[in-house]
């Protein structure tokens, strides 16, 4: 093309969108590469005329500056944070939900946690910091604050957030803020401490840690991000896709058609690179492709008239020792406008992940009986007979920061190092959160800007 930034984009996801979105912003030609038919990788949201549901991630938290300002650069107006009540998350224990603590009273006061581990707390200042940065998050839990909060704290978050367990989840990679308190103060509540008193720049403070979506839906935003980038630049539905070198340059290969590129952005799954890279697969460099998806079955669930419990939260999670067989149930109407009739409801429920991956081969009707005695027995909804009933089936969902992760970091960087031009991203590494993804689109765009 005679442009030595002239720029091909692996995966229309929110990753590639918002690397794409910020190249055109700034005059550098790209052109975007994905498999699906439409834009937006996991992310699509539905409608009918009572509901509006999501198929794919629910929900982000603007836990990083670079979501808040993606919505800034591209349409505030655009942008539907959840009212406070995202606050409360209830956790199942015994034959009922409770509320998980969010004050030192209601911590003492909860059934959730032992005496021993809610005095234990006072102590956990004075803990001696742990020496193996491969610790797992289970070990990591126990050793700082007690068996009980990690079984009725922890395991939940990460059976909602990963769909995975404590057991193989290293903090180092897949909860660096937390463990960075440990290793930085020796504590969490000592570093937690400083942090609070640590002055915020005014880009910091756009990291507000709030619940958002799309007013109308997640897919709104990528339909926003599609209109400013353009779909001329997007090469949809691609068959029997590869890069190739030819010397300093990248040939991309899709739908029998050659095209010379100078730099090449991946984004997608680790799991695609030795199809989409096979020069990778000649170097040493399989550790870059070595991570796990758990599965997941996500089924959104409307009622027009809801009956059961209040849903005045962000939704109920099922901690692994309750033998449940739901993950957790995200109160989607509670958070967002217009996602349900008034009075009624709009339900995530989410079933599979690594405690029951068997789980995404039940029939419809078994997932729905499942699904049915789940709801009325967790949030008391006698009568299930909903409007709506959707299931979606991901067979590679979630990627499991484990210990295959360092690995995997080391060899996507000795990939960039080994073939310049080539940057690597995706959900391997750099996190799984919405914000993460934006972060990370932002900065792969960022560098090629330098």
């Amino acid at each position: 093309m005679g442009n030595e930034k002239y720029v091909a984009i692996v995966g229309a996801g929110i990753t590639g969108l918002t690397a794409a979105f910020y190249l055109k912003q700034n005059n550098i030609p790209f052109k975007i590469f994905d498999t699906s038919l439409k834009p937006g990788g996991v992310i699509q949201s539905k409608r009918n005329d009572d509901f509006v549901w999501e198929t794919g991630p629910s929900t982000g938290t603007l836990g990083k500056p670079e979501a808040m300002e993606l919505f800034e650069d591209l349409d505030l107006e655009l942008l539907e944070t959840a009212p406070s009540i995202a606050g409360n998350r209830y956790i199942w224990k015994g034959k009922k939900l409770h509320p998980l603590p969010s004050s030192p009273i209601s911590g003492l006061l909860t059934p959730l946690f032992s005496w021993k581990d809610k005095f234990g707390i006072l102590l956990e200042p004075f803990r001696a910091k742990g020496s193996d940065p491969e610790e797992t998050l289970a070990s990591f839990v126990k050793r700082r604050l007690g068996t009980s909060i990690l079984n009725y704290a922890v395991d939940p978050f990460v059976s909602g957030v990963y769909a995975g367990s404590p057991e193989t989840i290293i903090p180092k990679y897949a909860l660096p803020k937390l463990y960075a308190l440990e290793e930085n103060y020796g504590s969490f509540i000592r570093g937690s401490i400083h942090k609070m008193k640590e002055p915020k720049t005014e880009r910091d403070k756009k990291a507000t840690k709030k619940v958002f979506s799309a007013k109308g839906g997640l897919s709104r935003l990528i339909e926003k991000l599609t209109e400013k980038i353009g779909l001329e630049n997007m090469v949809l539905g691609v068959k029997d896709f590869c890069v190739s070198l030819n010397g300093n340059s990248f040939i991309v290969n899709a739908n029998g058609t050659s095209t010379e590129f100078s730099k090449v952005v991946f984004t997608g799954s680790a799991r695609r690179l030795p199809e989409a890279f096979p020069f990778l697969k000649e170097n040493g460099l399989d550790a870059a492709f070595n991570v796990s998806y758990t599965p997941v079955m996500e089924v959104a669930v409307g009622f027009k008239k809801w009956q059961g419990m209040p849903l005045d939260g962000f939704g109920a999670l099922m901690p692994s020792k309750e033998n449940r067989k739901i993950l957790g149930v995200l109160f989607l109407s509670s958070l967002f406008t217009g996602r349900a009739p008034e009075g009624g409801a709009m339900l995530s429920v989410f079933m599979g992940g690594i405690r029951h991956p068997e789980y995404l081969n039940f029939t419809d009707s078994e997932v729905y009986e499942i699904v049915k005695k789940e709801i009325q027995e967790t949030l008391g909804q006698k009568d299930f007979s909903p409007e709506l009933f959707e299931i979606t089936r991901h067979s590679m969902a979630i990627p499991q920061y484990d210990k295959n992760t360092p690995a995997r970091i080391a060899a996507f960087a000795k990939a960039e190092s080994m073939y310049p031009g080539l940057l690597l991203g995706g959900n391997g590494i750099g996190g799984i959160g919405m914000a993460d993804r934006i972060r990370q689109g932002k900065e792969l765009a960022l560098r090629i800007l330098s």
